[in-house]
């Protein structure tokens, strides 16, 4: 074997391993930019969620007296777009777009817990 197919040899390995690195990177940022899975919720889905997530349900007309009587008590989240926000909005919400995908809810963690405060109590709506 001569010195040049030595290197020919390792050229091509190197050659593979990067064409493999790029395919993992290409694949795995698809993978996490895709959205979640929809399907139709069933109000029995709503409760079992709440029920998981230790969170209480509020109907529009109890949410609509409650933010009557002490509009600056209710945190109200708008998660749509910015561009959707900024078209109109409920008076006194804050904006904070995510996207429905495990990628989002992981990179807005943080941010998401700044923004909810330290107040465990304070109602919070997402819409």
């Amino acid at each position: 074997m001569t010195s040049e197919d030595h290197f020919s040899r390792i050229d091509r390995w190197k050659t593979v391993l990067v064409l493999t690195a790029v395919m993992a990177t290409l694949g795995a940022v698809w993978f996490s930019n895709q959205p979640a899975p929809t399907t139709e919720s069933t109000w029995a889905d709503v409760l079992a969620e709440a029920e998981r997530g230790g969170y209480r349900l509020i109907d529009t007309e109890n949410l609509r007296k409650l933010y009557e009587e002490e509009p600056r008590t209710v945190l109200l989240v708008d998660t749509r777009q910015e561009w959707e926000y900024v078209t109109g909005h409920i008076p006194e919400s804050v904006n904070f777009s995510m996207e429905p995908t495990w990628w989002s809810r992981l990179r807005n963690r943080g941010p998401l817990e700044t923004l909810l405060g330290a107040d465990k109590e304070r109602p919070i709506v997402f819409y």
